[in-house]
């Protein structure tokens, strides 16, 4: 994995210093072969593993990478907080240290690392990028019927009560430039799972931020298990709702409060 210094300070062309940013929680069947196939796809990149004092040594295994190689780093939070607190731990992580771009991706291996340069490559001509698993070309592998339907369930609600202009509200693959994330009203947002990429996804469109969608393959996690329960399901429900009639309100009181609305 030899990657000049020269090369790492330019980046990805047209985009700048990434950084992957991978959250962890009891993932140590999985950090190490995420990690190796992110620099293996996409040498120039950075990769930040956010751990959430992992029980099982999640986070031990993370130090011994970043040990071996200057472009892995570990973030150690004192304990399991949740997906959104941990993106925006490692937002501000990147921030701090001068990154132009920031990358979304899940540990468990769902998040194809070899789909990055695609995703990066988009980010030339926009803000925001998400990784998407309902627009044409996209693949979703292993899921039962059941997780199917929830999930394109839940993006058709998404869309339909706030608006946003994407078939993957809730996809947790994303890019976001600088220029995004100093648009986003990251203070603000409290929630996690999927309704922190939906909430996300809002505050974006709303902003003005220049969002565009790329397929990617899915694939059910092999190793590990699945963080998804009723509860964040119902987080999500609850949130959009909330998101969608306030949204309505805004609009009745100021008729151009919602003037991207698609």
């Amino acid at each position: 994995m030899g990657v000049t210094a020269d090369r790492r300070t330019v980046g990805h062309p047209g985009v700048g210093r990434v950084l992957v940013v991978i959250p962890t929680y009891n993932e140590a069947d999985n950090v190490d072969r995420i990690v190796a196939r992110v620099r293996e796809a996409a040498p120039a990149v950075d990769v930040l593993v956010a751990d959430d004092n992992s029980p099982d040594g999640t986070g031990a295994i993370a130090d011994g990478l970043a040990g071996a190689d200057p472009q892995v780093h570990v973030l150690h939070r004192p304990g399991k907080e949740g997906l959104g607190a941990a993106y925006l731990a490692g937002f501000a992580w990147a921030r701090q240290r001068g990154y132009d771009a920031v990358v979304e991706m899940d540990a468990d291996g769902s998040h194809a690392p070899e789909d990055l340069p695609a995703l990066l490559d988009a980010a030339r001509g926009a803000d925001m990028v998400i990784g998407s698993r309902w627009t044409r070309g996209a693949r979703v592998l292993n899921w039962p019927l059941r997780r199917l339907l929830l999930s394109r369930a839940g993006n058709l609600y998404a869309r339909l009560a706030l608006g946003v202009p994407v078939s993957d509200a809730t996809g947790g693959y994303r890019v976001y430039r600088a220029a995004a994330l100093d648009a986003i009203d990251l203070a603000s947002v409290r929630s996690q799972g999927y309704a922190f990429q939906v909430e996300l996804s809002r505050l974006a469109h709303r902003a003005g931020v220049r969002m565009v969608e790329v397929p990617i393959t899915f694939a059910e996690r092999e190793h590990g298990d699945s963080k998804m329960s009723p509860l964040i399901v119902a987080e999500a429900l609850w949130r959009i709702t909330t998101w969608g009639l306030r949204d309505r309100r805004a609009a009745a009181r100021r008729p151009d409060a919602l003037a991207r609305w698609p």
